[in-house]
């Protein structure tokens, strides 16, 4: 008979949960009040330090917001404390080179209808594209090269303007830490020209264009799993 490991999360987890729940079930938005530590208490049955374990851990994020004479009230999630642990999280943990690979192509071919549509918008974004893409023409060492392709990449999806997406740029940092042996130099300038053409299309409105070039250039990396 094979034995099955089942994650057991701590009580402070289990409460984290239950209190997600209460904000989610009772429809609670930014400022709204939340029951007060005691109150927690008897509504979960739990011990009030559980409780403020729990909310500590929540307010570390922005979720939950503590102020005296105030009490207990819904934040707004920081999205660059969200990003900043999300980055800690991808480089500590060992995914596999094709689950990162992966899931750069989601989110990254994901971002481009909303790119597409904030160019129309902003043309200032087509330029700061284009300028990081020649920074990354002329890079001289294996360094500066990931370096601008790593900021190119983060440029795209910040374009799109969808804040739980950008929390996910550092994955590219840890992305190219994974793949940097294989990037070859002799593939640089075909780097530069898939992104050039990249934002050509997005210019010019042709999103199954961005999305099959943008798909092509990563596939690139697929060759290296």
């Amino acid at each position: 008979m094979i034995k099955q490991t089942v994650k057991k999360n701590t009580l402070s987890e289990q409460v984290v949960g239950q209190i997600k729940a209460y904000i989610i079930d009772h429809a609670l938005e930014p400022g709204d009040r939340l029951p007060t530590e005691q109150e927690f208490s008897s509504l979960l049955g739990v011990s009030r330090s559980s409780i403020r374990e729990a909310t500590k851990a929540l307010s570390f994020l922005g979720i939950i917001r503590s102020a005296p004479k105030v009490g207990l009230t819904v934040g707004t999630v920081d999205m660059d404390r969200v990003s900043e642990y999300l980055g800690f999280h991808f480089a500590l943990n060992h995914y596999s080179r094709y689950r990162l690979f992966k899931a750069r192509m989601v989110i990254e071919i994901g971002s481009l209808a909303d790119v597409m549509q904030r160019m129309k918008e902003d043309p200032k974004l087509v330029e700061r594209l284009i300028a990081i893409n020649e920074e990354h023409g002329r890079a001289s060492n294996h360094e500066e090269f990931i370096r601008s392709d790593v900021a190119f990449h983060r440029a795209l999806v910040e374009a799109s303007d969808i804040e739980p997406l950008v929390a996910f740029t550092d994955l590219l940092q840890v992305f190219f830490n994974r793949f940097r042996k294989g990037l070859k130099r002799e593939h640089w300038k075909q780097g530069t020209r898939s992104h050039r053409d990249l934002i050509q299309a997005l210019r010019a409105g042709k999103l199954q264009t961005a999305e099959a070039v943008l798909r092509r250039h990563l596939e690139y990396h697929q060759g290296t799993v």
